[in-house]
């Protein structure tokens, strides 16, 4: 089937890169049928707002509204403006869950805003801003359906709890009966020094942190100097519980190269060729690299794991090399490309090619095989495997 653009006369040049977006993603998205996307009720939604927008500013803040309708962290423009909210996982310092017609935070970013202010896991959020949580998490569920699932709850109290870009947060919990509010400032907030981190934690172990650089090829030599330092250890501990925005397979292959002796699939893609009715579908290897590291390997994942971070967790779990522990990772859907709109030049990703573990299961299903409730335990627990 050959797709038609959605065209009516006398478009505003608005109305024409909106429909284009959806046009794309009717295409391209790899997930329409798994999400139960439905493209012309959005449009239908959408369609007379688009009308009233007026310049850029507002275009962007409406196509921010429309992206919701996606739910996941994957579908992102690649502009913002100043009232523009932190996209998650990479923005959010704090991620939370809905418990029946309650929220609690299950996990906090360590080192972060969130964490400094003195929240805690497990405390239940009952105000975003003076706002109703119930009333506020509205804001970022999608608008073209009849029912939420738990998926789109997720996605909406952590974008909501991400915040607006450089502005000051306040977020109120229940404690002891009584209500507590604490105040999150990222102003000043300098997030990491390096590019990776390492150590020896004792005379067996060595400990590897990737700080979010995943796709930098700079970590390549970097990584290479940190596991050449801790080499005669008889266990390394991979965190990558900081690398929320992902990179490219050529760092992610890199890395896994140096633990592997012989060429393995790692991951398997699926691009749905929609205009034709076919499918390409095909297995991504990685091959041995450099100096082979052939002691234990613990991989700590978490909800900061995101993209190619989750494709080296799933890796290292399908050559069987190696104990992924942590908790389920970001869930980011697909590889994505990026497209742009005709009139505005404005960028968008779309999540294209399905990705999943060589076992035929979706990436963002992924649960580690030790399988934890936050990023504190999913420390302890490596260490204490370390130990065995």
């Amino acid at each position: 089937m050959i797709l038609v653009p959605y065209l009516s006369i006398a478009q505003t040049k608005y109305e024409t890169d909106f429909n284009k977006f959806l046009n794309d993603y009717d295409q391209y998205f790899g997930y329409l049928k798994e999400r139960k996307i439905d493209i012309e009720r959005i449009r239908n939604y959408y369609q007379d707002d688009v009308k009233t927008v007026s310049n850029k500013d507002e275009f962007i803040s409406l196509m921010e509204i429309v992206i919701n309708e996606f739910y996941n962290g994957h579908i992102s423009l690649n502009t913002n403006i100043s009232s523009s909210n932190n996209i998650i996982p990479t923005g959010a310092d704090i991620y939370a869950v809905k418990d029946g017609q309650k929220y609690f935070i299950s996990d906090l970013r360590k080192g972060f805003p969130a964490e400094i202010s003195g929240l805690k896991k497990g405390m239940e959020i009952v105000k975003y801003n003076n706002q109703d949580i119930s009333d506020a998490v509205k804001k970022f569920l999608p608008k073209s359906v009849d029912i939420y699932n738990q998926e789109m709850y997720q996605y909406a109290i952590n974008m909501l709890l991400a915040g607006k870009r450089k502005t000051k947060r306040k977020i109120t919990v229940l404690s002891k009966g009584k209500e507590e509010e604490f105040i999150i400032d990222n102003s000043d907030f300098k997030m990491y020094e390096a590019l990776i981190e390492y150590k020896e934690v004792d005379d067996n172990t060595g400990y590897i942190k990737i700080n979010n650089s995943l796709g930098n090829s700079d970590l390549i030599p970097a990584f290479d100097k940190a596991l050449d330092s801790l080499f005669n250890l008889k266990t390394i501990i991979l965190d990558l519980t900081e690398t929320p925005s992902g990179g490219n397979t050529m760092v992610g292959r890199a890395i896994m190269g140096r633990f592997i002796n012989k060429e393995l699939p790692y991951q398997v893609h699926v691009f749905n060729e929609k205009p034709y009715s076919t499918v390409r579908k095909w297995i991504e290897l990685a091959s041995p690299r450099e100096k082979i590291y052939k002691g234990n390997l613990i991989v700590m994942v978490g909800h900061w794991t995101g993209s190619m971070g989750e494709g080296i967790a799933i890796g290292f779990d399908a050559m069987k090399r190696g104990d992924v522990v942590g908790t389920k990772m970001a869930g980011l859907i697909g590889a994505i490309y990026i497209l742009k709109m005709s009139n505005t030049g404005i960028g968008y990703s779309i999540p294209v090619e399905k990705m999943y573990h060589v076992n035929g299961t979706p990436r963002e299903d992924f649960i580690p095989s030790f399988n934890t409730k936050n990023r504190d335990e999913t420390y302890k627990k490596a260490l204490e495997m370390s130990k065995n």
